[in-house]
């Protein structure tokens, strides 16, 4: 079962990973911000003490965070399409992007920082969206000179077939679309985002195709 919410970019990862490998899942719907957020609702911090999704319940493995959820499906389910290259420099590679994504350009769009510059620093919409193009930019611009200026980039991230690195652009490539970013800056960054979605496990796993899309 995975919890999670249909605009979470962190869940929109765990889903395009689950669909690229083919895993059947149930959807377990947590909406950040009816009544408050039903992340805080203390049946779900059960599962999840850090009140975020995703959550994936996989028989008596509970898991949290995207990245080791993915890891996670990676080891527990190697007969599946793997979303790492067989070489340690291509894992290493495919990790940095996708770590350059989830790590340095997410957290600072997050929901909680976006509300926490808002009642702590009186943000205003227009305050936090260029905040959040700001980073996003920033990011953005040493991914396409990463991805840009290497031989290993292929249709995809790296090579031709979809990896972590893209499982976790194509969320952010729709979070700057959210938040009105300018991509023409980033060429190949558009270009790959393109060719994953139109891929039917991306498709099958796009923010507007879950059940609990508002």
């Amino acid at each position: 079962m995975l919890y999670g919410y249909w605009r979470s970019s962190a869940a929109y990862r765990v889903r395009i990973a689950l669909a690229l490998k083919g895993l059947d899942y149930t959807h377990a719907p947590v909406h950040l911000v009816r009544d408050g957020g039903e992340q805080h609702k203390d049946a779900y911090r059960a599962l999840n003490p850090q009140g975020l999704v995703p959550c994936l319940v996989d028989g008596a493995a509970v898991l949290t965070q995207s990245l080791a959820i993915i890891e996670y499906l990676e080891e527990a389910y190697p007969a599946t399409p793997p979303l790492l290259p067989a070489d340690a420099a291509g894992r290493a590679r495919v990790r940095a992007i996708a770590q350059a994504i989830a790590c340095d350009i997410h957290p600072l769009g997050n929901l909680r920082v976006l509300k926490a510059l808002e009642s702590r620093f009186g943000a205003d919409e227009t305050q936090r969206g260029e905040w959040v193009r700001h980073w996003i930019a920033t990011g953005f611009a040493a991914l396409e000179a990463m991805l840009a200026g290497s031989a290993a980039t292929g249709r995809h991230c790296h090579g031709d077939m979809p990896t972590l690195a893209d499982v976790c652009l194509v969320p952010q490539v729709y979070n700057a679309r959210r938040w009105q970013l300018d991509l023409a800056p980033y060429p190949t960054l558009e270009r790959i985002d393109a060719v994953c979605r139109a891929l039917p496990a991306f498709q099958a796993a796009a923010p507007e195709a879950q059940p609990d899309a508002r």
